[in-house]
């Protein structure tokens, strides 16, 4: 957004009224950035939350196409949203970026050492795993509780109101998030080779995965499979597995009871790591619950039996589904922060 001088530039302007926030959400499937005025009361409710723009893009998930390609879709994403605000890099003051495939300090300081490149030097950064941006979208902001994500990957993420922080699960397809839309759907296709090959029992999914897949057999799932075995791909095929356990199917049913299990079991972990329940395990705690895999189903509701069995251990467990989505998230965490004039570098 060149040809503007002497401030007449809608940056410019945005930055004399104080200038934007952005809040990035990154994962496996998409990265969504969002446009905050610095300039906004405390909002009152979900829906009083000014966005000035929103963009989306691909996989930000270095650990899904690479640290080059996220760290372009990363910087498409926030040029987009900015672009679309009318405004440019000089008007932003704090940036969150919560991406799927943060897990370590190493990485925060890779991807801190990147952004402050692209930004002045007057920018405040954040940087953190996408699950701190989702139990923000459910807490309008507040780091307390836990957050269960269930999309194309799992994690389980808890953080107590003194900063101490727990995880469990997220590790990715290979080391068994076996709850997460992939796991789902890769149990399915291996449950379909197995009653193929006499291996295992008969399964409806057979034809409703061939069906939704336009094959023919399932020999041809192998060439399917890995001409492009990215995650959210198979991660796709998580609705085929409802509609399957819905209509019936023993062998789907069990792969969805399994996964509900594996689910609970991440939130019960962390909750017990941090004693968000308490000492005698009765306090309430709330737990946001993001991601495709817990949006309601009509007859198999996936979320509603994570929370029934982790209920059976923790009474006090307040389930949420957040009325704005995640990106929201990471950039009232960014103008929190930036507002009570604190600094958002990661270690400082």
């Amino acid at each position: 957004m060149g040809g503007y001088e002497n401030g007449d530039s809608p940056a410019a302007a945005a930055a004399g009224e104080g200038g934007v926030i952005l809040g990035v959400d990154g994962g496996t499937t998409n990265t969504v950035c969002v446009c905050l005025p610095v300039a906004m009361p405390p909002p009152e409710s979900p829906a009083a939350v000014p966005v000035l723009s929103r963009a989306v893009a691909g996989c930000s998930n270095r650990n899904s196409v690479g640290e080059s390609a996220a760290l372009e879709t990363l910087e498409q994403v926030m040029g987009q949203a900015l672009m679309m605000a009318n405004t440019d890099h000089s008007a932003v003051r704090a940036v969150c970026l919560a991406v799927s495939g943060v897990n370590h300090p190493s990485d925060q300081q890779r991807m801190l050492d990147w952004i402050r490149d692209i930004f002045p030097g007057h920018v405040k950064f954040y940087v953190e795993n996408d699950a701190v941006a989702a139990l923000a979208s459910g807490t309008m902001g507040k780091l307390h509780g836990c957050v269960l994500i269930a999309g194309t990957g799992s994690i389980a993420y808890g953080v107590t109101e003194d900063g101490k922080v727990a995880r469990a699960a997220g590790a990715g397809p290979v080391l068994g998030d076996w709850g997460s839309g992939y796991g789902i759907a890769a149990q399915a296709l291996t449950a379909v080779v197995k009653a193929y090959d006499g291996r295992g029992p008969h399964t409806n999914l057979t034809r409703q995965i061939l069906r939704k897949l336009e094959l023919s057999s399932p020999d041809e799932l192998i060439g399917w499979t890995y001409a492009d075995p990215s995650w959210a791909r198979i991660a796709a095929l998580v609705p085929v597995v409802v509609s399957s356990a819905e209509d019936g199917d023993e062998v789907a049913n069990k792969i969805l009871r399994d996964s509900v299990q594996e689910l609970a079991d991440s939130v019960v972990a962390v909750v017990r790591r941090l004693t968000l329940c308490g000492e005698d395990g009765n306090d309430q705690f709330p737990l946001v619950l993001v991601g495709g895999v817990l949006e309601g189903n009509k007859k198999w509701n996936i979320s509603g039996e994570v929370v029934r069995c982790i209920s059976e251990v923790f009474p006090g467990v307040h389930p949420i589904r957040p009325e704005v989505e995640p990106a929201i998230g990471a950039a009232l965490l960014a103008w929190s922060y930036h507002r009570k004039g604190l600094k958002l570098e990661n270690g400082s």
